[in-house]
């Protein structure tokens, strides 16, 4: 994809929407690390229906761990992985408080250091918490820049550092937003709704679907 059709396709999503936002809900920086960590292989629906309940009831690094992983899992059972997310946020929550007074650090080592926290989760974290123009590459935007052609890569950390090459710089604070969000609501893994997709100008995906009847 040349840089001109790069630039265009992300002015259309900047028009269409200045300031994207990731459905996760939360109020703190360790409330969206949690539910970061919590939505691996999980939907953000099924994640912001578990933590409302426990966020209301323990939303600190101190509340958490004194749940315990068996009481965390009253919480979280309904999310995927459960047992091995319990563990991991409470290890995570001591590991807080015994080396960062309980905040959550500002850099990619030493978050990626704390249990159930990868490159994604970090970058996440980065990019919305702290303004870091990080670009997480979740299963949305793997396959929206593979398949329009922005920055096609055989693994996500391949298609991370392209998209950083790729989208202008003006841009990469909300590019994995709109990515993400253009995969799940309109370029669907298995039926993409090209008709009314906002770069379908600009998108090299050649089998563009039509809009049923039409």
């Amino acid at each position: 994809m040349s840089p001109s059709k790069r630039r265009a396709m992300f002015e259309a999503f900047a028009r269409a929407n200045p300031n994207p936002k990731g459905e996760l809900r939360y109020s703190s920086n360790f409330e969206l690390l949690i539910a970061v960590v919590l939505s691996a292989q999980a939907t953000d629906r099924s994640v912001n229906a578990a933590t409302q309940a426990l966020f209301a009831r323990a939303n600190t690094p101190a509340t958490i761990e004194a749940l315990g992983e068996s009481g965390l899992i009253e919480f979280i059972h309904t999310i995927g992985l459960y047992r091995s997310k319990a563990r991991n946020v409470i290890a995570l929550c001591r590991q807080l408080q015994e080396r960062h007074g309980g905040q959550v650090p500002r850099t990619r080592e030493e978050l990626e250091a704390l249990p159930g926290v990868g490159r994604k989760t970090a970058n996440v974290v980065l990019n919305t918490a702290f303004g870091e123009p990080s670009i997480a590459v979740d299963t949305h935007c793997f396959r929206v820049a593979n398949r329009t052609g922005l920055a096609p890569g055989k693994n996500v950390r391949e298609v991370e550092q392209r998209l950083q090459s790729a989208v202008p710089a003006q841009f990469r604070q909300h590019a994995h937003h709109w990515l993400i969000l253009l995969g799940r609501y309109v370029c669907k893994a298995r039926k993409p709704e090209c008709w009314h997709c906002i770069i379908s100008r600009q998108c090299e995906y050649q089998p563009k679907s039509h809009q049923p009847g039409a």
